[in-house]
C-alpha cells in the first residue's frame, strides 16, 4: 500500500474537519430520546445529510405495530450502499437511539456546543460521533479516485438501548444486507473484539393488600420483595469468584435498576415489580443463567407463606464473542491507529452489551472500533455533559479511512 494514499487520506479528513464537525452538531441538535424512542425525524435529518453529500440512503421503516409492541415510536433504519468492484462488503454500523440527557447538564444536552476542544451533547460520544466519522471516512476514501474492490455499506440503525432486534436485528432478518466484515461504533484507543451478554427480568412480588392498622389481615408484597432482593444480591458474592478470560471483562453481576409496589403510606402493599439486570461474560451459558436466577427467586419466595411471584424475561442479549474472520479489521486498525494516536491499539473486552454480537451470531466477524476516548467514563456517556474530544473525532475517523483502503485496494 503506498503511504502517499495514506496522505491524501488524512489530508482529505483534515481538509474537511470543519465540515465533520457541523454534521456531527446537526446530527446531536435532532433528540433521539429512546424511551420514548420518536427516531425516524433523526433518520429523515441523517438521510438530508447524506444526499447533500451525493450519497443515495435507502430508508427502512419497521412496521409501526412492531415497534408499539417493542415500547417504542417510530424506527426507520438507513442502509447506504457505495460498490466499487468485485469483492468483499464492509459493514459501518452506528446507532442513533440514545438515552434521555436527565439531571444536571452544565451545557445544553442538545446543542452540540464546543467548548475547549470538546463538543457536548447526548450523543456526543455514543454513538453519533460515529456515523460522522464512518461518512467522512467513506468519502475520504472515495476522494482519491483509487481502483477499489467490493464495497462499503453505511448502516444508520435505531434500537441499540432496547437491544438491536429491530436496528441490525431486524435489517439481517429481513434479508437487507449480508456483509462479510462488520466495524460498529466503538473508542479509538482499543479494538473490541468480544462484549458481555445481558439478561433482563421483571419480577412480579404478590401478596394482599390490608389496612396498616390491622396488617395480619393481608401479606405484605414488600417484605416478601426485601427476602427476594437480598437472595439476589448475595448472588453478587458468588459472581466475584467467576472470572473472565477477556480482557476488560471481569465478573458477572447482577443490578436491580427499578423497583415500584405499593398504593399508600398506609396500606399493606399488595404487589411489588422488580426489574433486574443480570450482566453475563462471554464464558457463560445464557440458558444456565436465567434458570440459575428464576431458581433462587423461587427458592426465596418459597419461604414465604402467601406470597407469590411473576418472572417475566424481558431481553436475552447474547454475548459477542470473537470469530477467527475478524483478523484483517483488527490488524488494519491496529497498525493505524498506532501510527496516528503514537501509541499501541489492544484488543479487549467491554462489560456493555451491544447490537453487533446480532451481526456476529450471523457468521459475520465485527469488531467494536470508532470515535471516543479511553473508556465510557471519560465520555460522560449515559450521564450529565456527554462530550467527544474533537480530535479524537478527527484521529479515528483517519484509522477507519485508512482500514477500509487496505481491506478494498
Amino acid at each position: 500500500m503506498s503511504t502517499t494514499h495514506y496522505q491524501q487520506l488524512d489530508a482529505w479528513i483534515d481538509a474537511h474537519f470543519d465540515e465533520e464537525v457541523k454534521t456531527l452538531q446537526a446530527l446531536v441538535q435532532v433528540p433521539t430520546d429512546t424511551p420514548p424512542g420518536n427516531n425516524a425525524p433523526h433518520a429523515e435529518r441523517t438521510a438530508q445529510l447524506l444526499e447533500a453529500f451525493g450519497f443515495a440512503p435507502e430508508k427502512h421503516p419497521v412496521p409501526a405495530h412492531a415497534v408499539k409492541d417493542y415500547g417504542l415510536e417510530s424506527i426507520t433504519n438507513l442502509i447506504v450502499r457505495r460498490k466499487y468492484g468485485e469483492g468483499r462488503t464492509i459493514a459501518l454500523n452506528a446507532h442513533g437511539d440514545v438515552v434521555p440527557p436527565g439531571e444536571g447538564w452544565t451545557h445544553p444536552p442538545y446543542g452540540g456546543e464546543v467548548h475547549d476542544g470538546k463538543l457536548y451533547a447526548r450523543a456526543a460520544a455514543v454513538s453519533k460521533s460515529d456515523f460522522a466519522s464512518y461518512i467522512f471516512a467513506v468519502r475520504a476514501l472515495e476522494s482519491l479516485g483509487a481502483p477499489l474492490k467490493g464495497g462499503v455499506e453505511l448502516h444508520f440503525t435505531y434500537d441499540e438501548e432496547f437491544g438491536g432486534e429491530l436496528g441490525p436485528g431486524w435489517l439481517l432478518q429481513q434479508g437487507l444486507t449480508k456483509p462479510d466484515l462488520l466495524i460498529a461504533a466503538g473508542f479509538s484507543y482499543q479494538v473490541v473484539t468480544a462484549h458481555n451478554g445481558c439478561l433482563q427480568m421483571e419480577v412480579t412480588v404478590h401478596g394482599k393488600m390490608a389496612h396498616a392498622a390491622i396488617p395480619d389481615t393481608g401479606v405484605d408484597a414488600l417484605q416478601g420483595a426485601v427476602t427476594i432482593l437480598n437472595a439476589l444480591y448475595a448472588q453478587n458474592k458468588l459472581y466475584k469468584q467467576v472470572t473472565s478470560k477477556v480482557e476488560g471483562i471481569t465478573h458477572p453481576y447482577l443490578n436491580v435498576g427499578r423497583i415500584e409496589g405499593g398504593t399508600n403510606t398506609n396500606v399493606v402493599p399488595g404487589k411489588v415489580v422488580l426489574k433486574l439486570d443480570r450482566r453475563m461474560i462471554p464464558e457463560e451459558n445464557p440458558a444456565e443463567v436465567e434458570a440459575e436466577v428464576r431458581r433462587v427467586i423461587a427458592e426465596a419466595a418459597a419461604g414465604l407463606p402467601g406470597i407469590t411471584v411473576d418472572i417475566k424475561r424481558l431481553l436475552l442479549a447474547n454475548a459477542m464473542k470473537p470469530l477467527a474472520g475478524n483478523q484483517p479489521l483488527v490488524a488494519a486498525i491496529q497498525k493505524h491507529g498506532q501510527e496516528i494516536f503514537g501509541e499501541p491499539i489492544p484488543t479487549s473486552g467491554t462489560p456493555l452489551y451491544t447490537d453487533v454480537r446480532l451481526y456476529v451470531e450471523r457468521g459475520i466477524p465485527a469488531v467494536i472500533y470508532g470515535a471516543g476516548p479511553r473508556t465510557v467514563l471519560e465520555s460522560n456517556a449515559k450521564r450529565a455533559d456527554e462530550h467527544l474530544v474533537l480530535e479524537d473525532l478527527r484521529k479515528a475517523t483517519k484509522v477507519v479511512a485508512r482500514t477500509l483502503f487496505d481491506l478494498l485496494s
